[in-house]
C-alpha cells in the first residue's frame, strides 16, 4: 500500500465524514488485492457530553459499521498515530473537535505546535492517514473572544495540515473537490 496523508475539509454537514469513510474503504480495498493488510482504524475525537452528542456519535458508529476499529480519544491523537503505524488506513475525525478539546487546557502556541507534530507524523506514517476538519472561516466573525479564538486556531491548524498533506479535498453540499 502506498501511504498518503489526505486532508478532508468542509463546512458542517457538508458530507466530509461520509466522504472520508468511503475514501478510506476504497483505498484499503484497492491496496488489499492479493495481500493481507492490517485493519482500518477510526480515531474519534468527539465526546458524548450530552444526549444530542450521544445520538450523533451513535449514528456515526452505525455508518462505520464493524469493519473499522474505533478509538475514542478526545486529545491524544499523536500517540495513537505513532503506535498504529501498521494500520492499513487510519482515519481521524475530526480535528475541529480535537482543537475544541485542547482549548480547555492548552495555549494557542501549544495547540499549533501539537498540530505541527501531528501533521509531520501523518505525512511520514507508513499507513494512509485521512484527517477530517471543519472549514469554519467562511462564515460570520464570531461575536465572542472564545469563538474568535476557536475560529482562528481552526484556521491555523487547517493550514498546517493542508500544507503537509499529499491531497486535500474540500466538500460542499456533498460534492468533493480535490484542491491539492
Amino acid at each position: 500500500m502506498n501511504s498518503r496523508f489526505i486532508f478532508v475539509l468542509g463546512g458542517a454537514r457538508s458530507g466530509k465524514s461520509s466522504f472520508a469513510l468511503r475514501l478510506g474503504e476504497e483505498l484499503y480495498e484497492d491496496s488489499c488485492k492479493g495481500k493481507t493488510l492490517n485493519e482500518k482504524i477510526f480515531l474519534a475525537t468527539a465526546r458524548a457530553l450530552d444526549c444530542e452528542m450521544e445520538e450523533r456519535i451513535a449514528l456515526h458508529k452505525k455508518e462505520r459499521g464493524s469493519l473499522w476499529r474505533t478509538i475514542e480519544e478526545p486529545k491524544d491523537i499523536l500517540s495513537h498515530l505513532q503506535v498504529e503505524v501498521n494500520a492499513g488506513v487510519f482515519l481521524v475525525d475530526c480535528l475541529t473537535l480535537w482543537i475544541s478539546n485542547l482549548m480547555e487546557t492548552n495555549s494557542d502556541n501549544e495547540i499549533t505546535d501539537l498540530a505541527s507534530k501531528t501533521a509531520k507524523v501523518c505525512k511520514n506514517s507508513s499507513c494512509t492517514v485521512i484527517a477530517v476538519s471543519n472549514e469554519v472561516g467562511l462564515g460570520l466573525v464570531p461575536t465572542t473572544p472564545l469563538g474568535r479564538r476557536f475560529r482562528d486556531l481552526s484556521g491555523r491548524v487547517n493550514q498546517i495540515m493542508a500544507s503537509s498533506a499529499d491531497e486535500v479535498y474540500l466538500l460542499t453540499a456533498g460534492i468533493a473537490q480535490k484542491i491539492k
